[in-house]
């Protein structure tokens, strides 16, 4: 059952945002940082937990779910270190995910061998 939850969770994100590119005239990048944001704000209000075990990876993959891992590590940071922890613990919590991103981006561009756009 945690298979089916996850792939209607994530698709019930993927399609509100698909109709909310449709029908604003948002540009995607505003509507990424819409989703962190909201992402974070769901962690704050201690919404997010709840959803993100009831939906698994359909709730923890998209960006609200980077926004909610982003408050997690403020959170734990400012516990520790106080007012420091503002700018410290955002880059603590997701520095393994967007290192890989970079990481296998950078493969991808070697073996792909991409080319500019005329």
């Amino acid at each position: 059952m945690d298979y089916v939850n996850a792939f209607w969770v994530g698709g019930l994100i993927c399609a509100l945002v698909q109709i909310l590119m449709e029908k604003t005239k948002m540009l995607p990048g505003r509507i990424m940082v819409l989703l962190v944001c909201l992402g974070a704000v769901l962690g704050a209000v201690q919404i997010y937990q709840p959803f993100a075990d009831f939906a698994g990876a359909g709730a923890t993959v998209p960006l609200l779910g980077f926004g909610n891992t982003l408050w997690k590590g403020v959170k734990e940071a400012v516990d520790q270190n106080g007012f420091l922890g503002i700018f410290m613990g955002g880059f603590k919590a997701s520095a393994v995910g967007i290192s890989g991103a970079l990481i296998f981006g950078y493969i991808a561009s070697i073996v792909f061998q991409p080319k500019m756009k005329r």
